[in-house]
């Protein structure tokens, strides 16, 4: 899963002299040994770690195609391929599990040495709380001494490298000062596009080629451009083949200009959409895409925000306010689905994140009337894979924000909250 200095992104084809990719290759040898394996997170084993980006890029304000007016910004979404083993067929944002070469030691040859790699530190938990697992974890104590929170930001944006061809890099060391989204990096600093693409085909096979790539650039992941939003962890039930589940931390990250030539890699995703919040979710109501419940519920959060900049405020304002482990507990009523997220008078008070009590919740009740019985809310109501409603009551924590209430039948629950 925000904002801040100046990313580059991947130039269009043709916009430099092309490179035959023989060339391209040779210059690119040899390869270094894989990094050491580093120790398994027992803390989380049952997960594994990922990351994902919620990238925005500003767009001309055209006429409102929905009742919240003109948005100027757009959001990157990704199909994943229908061969996937979890959640084929599905929009995303781009990005995926964290590998060893995220945390290699290596690349504190190229941060700032400052501590935390010039992040800036999260604040203390509210009282009664805690630092979520995912981020908590001391790394050294694993075999890395790169925090967690800079691993987790060069996952994502290796990622949307290999994913989308999208490169999110500051020239140097970093940080740039923050004076707004993040602008674009000329393409002229980048490799001609043939090299570029045999670049991002070695990443995809081997990811620690990706600090390859950056010192051969002579930048640096823009990881000070990525701000901490949330926090979802795959539901019981939920989990993917082979019982795949994902404790995933998602970023923001808010590109000043149009969003950058996008490609998809026709692997892991065969096509790609840059649409503003709402029309991304009017395009999934008609069924013409889907996404999961985590992705439905962030879009309709980002629908409280029509300005790039606002988003672009909000999301660095909170940025060391950290945020809530969220793990949806799915209560199924005779007619539905109900994910229950925390906060929500239903939702259990030792809820069963590892799925090893076996514990599932029912009732021959209606979606309909659970709600009606019901008076503080914090949950997506599932109809089926393209009816989803978001409804919250409570206050947010971590000073963020509720999403935008958005259903897509004639019931009249939003009247109630």
């Amino acid at each position: 899963m925000a904002e801040g200095l100046p990313p580059a992104a991947v130039a269009p084809p043709g916009t430099q002299a092309a490179v035959a990719p023989e060339r391209a290759v040779a210059r690119l040898r040899p390869r270094p040994p894989p990094p050491p394996p580093l120790k398994m997170n027992s803390r989380l084993r049952h997960w594994k770690e990922a990351a994902t980006l919620l990238l925005a890029a500003g767009t001309p304000v055209r006429l409102p195609r929905s009742p919240l007016g003109p948005f100027d910004y757009e959001l990157l979404l990704l199909q994943r391929s229908s061969r996937s083993g979890f959640m084929p067929s599905a929009h995303v944002f781009p990005g995926g599990l964290v590998e060893a070469a995220d945390f290699s030691a290596d690349w504190l040859g190229l941060l700032p040495l400052s501590p935390h790699c010039g992040l800036g530190l999260v604040k203390p938990p509210p009282l009664g709380s805690s630092r979520a697992p995912l981020f908590a974890t001391d790394r050294e104590q694993l075999g890395s001494p790169l925090p967690g929170e800079v691993a987790f930001r060069i996952c994502a944006i290796r990622e949307t490298f290999e994913e989308a061809g999208i490169l999110l890099l500051v020239p140097g060391r970093g940080p740039a000062p923050d004076s707004g989204p993040a602008p674009l990096v000329p393409a002229e600093r980048l490799p001609p596009a043939a090299e570029l693409s045999e670049w991002r085909r070695r990443v995809q096979e081997d990811p620690a080629c990706f600090l390859q790539l950056c010192r051969h650039l002579g930048c640096v992941p823009n990881i000070w451009a990525l701000q901490e939003w949330s926090n979802w962890l795959t539901p019981v039930g939920r989990a993917g083949r082979g019982g795949r589940r994902y404790d995933t931390a998602f970023y923001l990250c808010c590109l000043e200009k149009r969003p950058p030539h996008t490609s998809q890699d026709d692997q892991e995703v065969t096509a790609f959409l840059w649409s503003s919040p709402p029309e991304a979710i009017k395009h999934f109501k008609s069924q013409e895409i889907w996404f999961p419940p985590p992705q439905f519920y962030e879009l309709c959060r980002l629908c409280n925000f029509s300005s790039l900049h606002e988003l672009h405020k909000f999301g660095s304002d909170r940025a060391l306010e950290g945020c809530e482990r969220w793990l949806p507990v799915m209560l199924t009523a005779s007619d539905g689905y109900i994910q229950l997220l925390p906060g929500d008078e239903l939702y259990p008070e030792d809820p069963d994140c590892t799925g090893e009590k076996k514990i599932i919740m029912s009732t021959d009740k209606r979606v309909e009337d659970l709600m009606k019985e019901g008076s503080i809310f914090h949950r997506i109501v599932i109809k089926n894979i393209n009816d989803l409603a978001v409804y919250v009551n409570i206050q947010a924590k971590y000073k963020h924000i509720n999403p935008v209430m958005i259903n897509s039948d004639s019931s009249d629950y939003n009247s109630r909250l």
